[in-house]
């Protein structure tokens, strides 16, 4: 079995050899033929998204339909959600400025923002005001007065990424005045310990491929993953090629097991064994089957000796000597409310044949959410079967599709921030005066000065004074809604730039209204994983209202800010495109690829690349498994780091030198539960996080208008509640209305309410207020991981619920606001 990397490109690869990149080519002339930058007025315009490629249906100028495009093996239900949003109800179409702070400016009845009404105002008033307002705030608070870490799920495309132009546009008008971001929120916890552990970012690397799967593992694991769910989507656009090795994987007949609070749709795909474990116990569990391997002497003493670094110094630990505890089969079951036999049969199960260890992200998006993905990795390693075909451990099978096998294709760049390439995610971005952990925004705004410790690292908050927000909606992904809006107050002026009136928006000064990605021409990869197509995302129609694209937003700001042709760099839309294909041109020259001309590609609309059988047999660390010493991990160590001596020298109180089980501030039946539900807050079925919400799909998953709340039946008819009542999910932060769903799915104790529901307050702007729709993050905690990674807890809370009786409020948050 081969695991040569020769045709692996990981995220962080993807990027590296971007940076590596050097001059652009020049512009051919072909490009600008008649029509190229033109939307049809009628026909098929090919064109992508994060829900995948697909074909737009023109007819006098409006766009009509859509199909899925050809190459596409498993398309995503939302398309029809995709095409609505342009036409949505939710459309931002002009220039707008709250009232206030148009009449009275910066600062103006900050306590306003989210009910206050807007004013419409031309293009040229509103870049007027962004760009002054950037001269003042940099002028008068320095460089650490614009935070510009603006963040979320961008559209897809190499030159529209508005969050790279963003920084770009103030790197070459402010120098570099500005305070960014560093981290996601879907990621942060493992993001920082992985390289302590592994010596890479590991949530974002290929996986172990799905043919080598569906041939070689005998037992897979999904721990706290839905891949059948979440793999709709893509970063860049989606290739949907998971879903058939889920099928030739369900056909072999094998074993698969789903570890997670909810019956999962992946469970559903599988028939699979469900273990219903009690919410943010999984490094209990972990440890239970971890204890139960050793003490039954089945743990691979000889993988851990020479492949790992500090399992002794964890054993004292596991067995219980060092704090009396042993962490067996018993002492788990007792939290994690998993049987202590069947805790025991797992470990069995494990070491029976080659099991592949496949977790999802949510069980580091927690209170000490470190610590899963690390004990995740120790388990793995005491099984020993790193690095050999079909077992392992996995990160990312849920993300992106994950795990399908990397055509051999060339690399794209994009745009950059103006020194740095960024493509790819705006959490490797190290632009700007200042940096803070991305969820960490709003101790930023509450405690300006303040110290704040970061993986090793101490340093102090910047006060900023003017937030600009661009492909984002923080109030909807950030924690603590109320706490948020208190936070918000703080700033003097706030920027918006996007096509929808989001929360975020509604909550803004200054809202710039952006095209959507069919209203403008950008090019992609298709496939994170696969790379196995670059796609000409055409211009489906003419920008609808006032609507311009980011780049041209940014280019004019920029030329207020002194600096419009280093910003360009003198070129255009189509031109930045050719630029970059003629990239991907070189790199199939030098590596004798077969690239298409930039002119018959964009005729085309497509080119796609062949997936070699080398690719289909990649295992992730076959190569260290087979050398470690010629092949070393880029721990300090260059082995799996059982035990960190790095992190024992931070000396963090929340964050152990080695994996450990660590309470957190609340969990369902844990010392000291104020509320009796826990609050999973899991991705949608039907939406990317609070994309799409604004659009048709919601009248396929909506209750009574608002988010579903699923309950079980055993806590429902303790409640009184009945399917379809429209309930008030509460707590100490918050409290939301949503329209129940009666359901064994879900195991007892635990409520479900999808992440992404957009903020609609019934009193705009107040903090505590009531909120129609079912925003889930008016319930969550808003605090760091540890002192490590500083990622959020967004799938940390309890909660409870009761059926509502009162004025059930309008639902607004899907129309435009007053004056818009």
């Amino acid at each position: 079995m081969s695991s040569s990397r020769s045709n692996h490109i990981s995220r962080r690869d993807f990027l590296k050899s971007v940076s590596a990149i050097g001059a652009l080519g020049a512009i051919s002339p072909s490009l600008l033929m008649s029509g190229a930058a033109y939307a049809a007025a009628n026909g098929e315009v090919l064109t992508g998204s994060h829900w995948g490629a697909f074909r737009a249906e023109v007819k006098d100028g409006r766009w009509v339909g859509v199909k899925p495009w050809e190459g596409d093996p498993h398309p995503s239900h939302q398309l029809k959600g995709v095409m609505d949003s342009v036409y949505s109800a939710s459309r931002i179409k002009y220039p707008m400025v709250r009232r206030a702070f148009l009449e009275k400016g910066p600062g103006a009845a900050v306590e306003e923002r989210g009910a206050g009404d807007f004013v419409r105002v031309s293009w040229d008033k509103a870049l007027d005001l962004v760009a002054n307002e950037l001269k003042r705030v940099n002028k008068t608070y320095g460089p650490e007065g614009v935070y510009a870490g603006s963040y979320g799920w961008k559209s897809s495309g190499k030159l529209h990424n508005c969050q790279s132009l963003l920084r770009r546009a103030l790197n070459v008008g402010l120098n570099g005045g500005f305070v960014n971001s560093t981290g996601d929120y879907s990621t942060a916890a493992s993001q920082v310990i992985m390289p302590h552990v592994m010596g890479t970012l590991e949530v974002y690397e290929q996986q172990t491929v799905w043919p080598v799967v569906v041939e070689h593992t005998d037992t897979l694991v999904f721990w706290g993953a839905d891949p059948v769910k979440t793999n709709q989507i893509s970063w860049t656009v989606a290739d949907h090629d998971t879903y058939t090795y889920l099928q030739e994987f369900k056909d072999t007949g094998k074993k698969v097991i789903c570890i997670d609070p909810f019956k999962t749709e992946t469970a559903k795909f599988f028939n699979a064994e469900w273990i219903p474990i009690r919410p943010h116990t999984d490094t209990a569990l972990m440890l239970g089957v971890a204890h139960t391997l050793y003490v039954e002497g089945k743990h691979d003493a000889d993988f851990l000796d020479e492949y790992t670094f500090g399992f002794d110094k964890f054993l004292p630990y596991l067995m219980g000597e060092t704090d009396g505890t042993p962490k067996s089969a018993e002492w788990a079951a007792n939290i994690c409310e998993v049987p202590a036999e069947q805790i025991k049969s797992l470990a069995n199960l494990f070491t029976e044949g080659r099991t592949m260890l496949a977790s999802g992200w949510s069980i580091q998006r927690q209170h000490h959410g470190e610590q899963s993905h690390w004990m995740l990795v120790t388990l793995a390693s005491m099984l020993g079967q790193i690095g050999l075909p079909g077992g392992g451990f996995g990160l990312s099978y849920h993300y992106s599709c994950g795990g399908c096998p990397s055509a051999t294709s060339p690399i794209l760049p994009g745009i950059t921030d103006g020194g740095q390439a960024v493509e790819g995610a705006a959490w490797l971005s190290n632009a700007g005066a200042a940096n803070i952990p991305v969820s960490r925004v709003v101790e930023m705004l509450e405690n300006p000065g303040g110290d704040f410790d970061f993986n090793g690292k101490r340093a102090k908050y910047p006060n900023a004074k003017l937030a600009y927000w661009v492909g984002g909606n923080p109030f909807a992904h950030h924690q603590d809604r109320n706490r948020m809006i208190k936070a918000w107050q703080k700033l003097e002026t706030v920027v918006v730039q996007d096509f929808q009136w989001t929360a975020t928006a509604r909550f803004a000064d200054i809202v710039l209204p952006a095209t959507s990605s069919y209203e403008r021409n950008d090019i992609e990869h298709i496939g994170d994983y696969s790379l196995k197509a670059i796609l000409a995302m055409k211009k489906v129609i003419d920008p609808v209202f006032e609507a311009r694209n980011d780049y041209d937003i940014f280019a004019d700001i920029a030329e207020r800010l002194g600096n419009r042709e280093a910003f360009t760099e003198g070129k255009s839309e189509l031109e930045w495109i050719q630029s970059f294909y003629s990239e991907a041109e070189k790199q199939g020259q030098a590596q004798q690829m077969d690239v298409p001309d930039f002119e018959s590609f964009w005729k085309e609309g497509v080119a796609v690349f062949p997936i070699s059988d080398e690719a289909k047999q990649f295992v992730r660390y076959g190569d260290y498994r087979e050398d470690p010493l010629l092949e070393p991990l880029g721990t300090p160590t260059g082995k799996i780091e059982i035990y960190s001596k790095n992190i024992e020298k931070m000396n963090y109180d929340d964050c152990p030198p080695h994996p450990t089980w660590m309470e957190p501030i609340e969990r369902l039946n844990g010392p000291g539960a104020k509320y009796p539900l826990h609050i999973n807050s899991s991705h949608p079925n039907d939406r990317l996080h609070s994309q799409l919400c604004g659009t048709v799909l919601r009248e396929s998953y909506a209750v009574a208008g608002r988010e579903p709340c699923v309950i079980n039946p055993q806590d429902a008819a303790a409640r009184g509640i009945k399917d379809g009542d429209v309930v008030r999910v509460f707590n100490d932060r918050g409290q939301v209305l949503a329209g129940a769903i009666i359901s064994e799915d879900t195991r007892p104790g635990v409520i479900r309410l999808y992440e992404g529901g957009w903020y609609n307050p019934v009193e705009g702007g107040k903090p505590g207020s009531l909120d129609a729709y079912g925003d889930v993050n008016c319930l969550t905690p808003g605090l760091g991981t540890s002192k490590l990674a500083q990622g959020n807890c967004g799938h940390t809370g309890l909660a409870d619920v009761e059926k509502f009786t009162g004025t059930l409020p309008e639902v607004t948050v899907f129309d435009a606001p007053k004056g818009a």
